[in-house]
């Protein structure tokens, strides 16, 4: 991790293996959507990823899965639904007491892939609040880049990682959860890419030609206070009233999540 160097240095870093991978997918036509700098890339194949994502055993066993809402991840949040998986994702921007959209697949009102489109949840889903979870077989994460060690680089909000500290704090995952991406090929870097504590990584990366153990996954175990702003925690209701009193924990700096 990279927690030596300020947060500004790691950003920056950050940024331009993004906009390198946004980048080669555009010169590749390897995204549907060529607009697609600044968000995680709905990439070419991502269909096949998905299928090929349903074959590991991880995924089979799996009954509830954690899945972020991007374009790219449809495919697998319809083929969970379709297979009587439990889905949910996060409300936007996670600004709401009850921060989850949950898509239960005995009670959902429309086919399974038209649930599964995140303007779709929005309408039909309940929004439920974190104890109202099960705990979570599998989570599945958008990326921009990521690398073998499975070292994961988002499109730089920081909500993924948020959720999955904040669900794991609630014991809803634990060791037992797969963490997973899908991705093009040429999202899959052979380099050390820049993280801190509070980034994800992931136990597997699925492309639509193969599956890739990661070697070296970091986990962090809960929140770290210290890398959220005041106006970060302030704008999302379960951080806010989670926070914990100035008086046990210093007031956290200025930097970004």
């Amino acid at each position: 991790m990279n927690d030596d160097r300020g947060f500004a240095d790691v950003d920056r870093e950050k940024q331009r293996v993004r906009e390198r991978v946004w980048d080669a997918l555009d010169a590749a036509g390897a995204v549907h959507d060529v607009t697609a700098h600044g968000r995680i890339p709905n990439f070419v194949g991502s269909v096949e990823a998905a299928v090929r994502l349903g074959a590991l055993a991880a995924w089979k066993q799996a009954e509830v899965v954690k899945a972020v809402p991007d374009k790219a991840q449809l495919p697998v949040r319809a083929r969970a639904l379709a297979e009587g998986k439990t889905v949910f994702m996060a409300v936007p921007r996670l600004a709401d007491r009850h921060p989850f959209y949950l898509l239960d697949p005995e009670t959902l009102t429309v086919p399974a892939a038209e649930a599964a489109s995140s303007r779709v949840a929005a309408a039909i889903a309940p929004k439920v609040a974190v104890d109202a979870l099960r705990p979570v077989d599998m989570v599945v994460l958008g990326s921009v880049a990521v690398n073998r060690a499975g070292v994961r680089i988002g499109k730089g909000a920081g909500y993924s990682d948020l959720e999955f500290a904040f669900l794991t704090e609630a014991g809803l995952i634990g060791d037992h959860t797969v963490v997973v991406t899908t991705v093009h090929r040429l999202q899959v870097l052979d380099e050390e890419l820049p993280a801190t504590l509070h980034d994800v990584g992931v136990d597997v990366i699925v492309t639509p030609e193969e599956i890739i153990t990661c070697s070296s996954p970091h986990r962090p175990s809960g929140l770290i206070w210290e890398h959220l702003d005041a106006e970060k925690i302030a704008s999302i209701p379960v951080l806010a009233a989670s926070r914990p009193p100035y008086g046990r924990t210093p007031p956290p700096p200025a930097c970004p999540a």
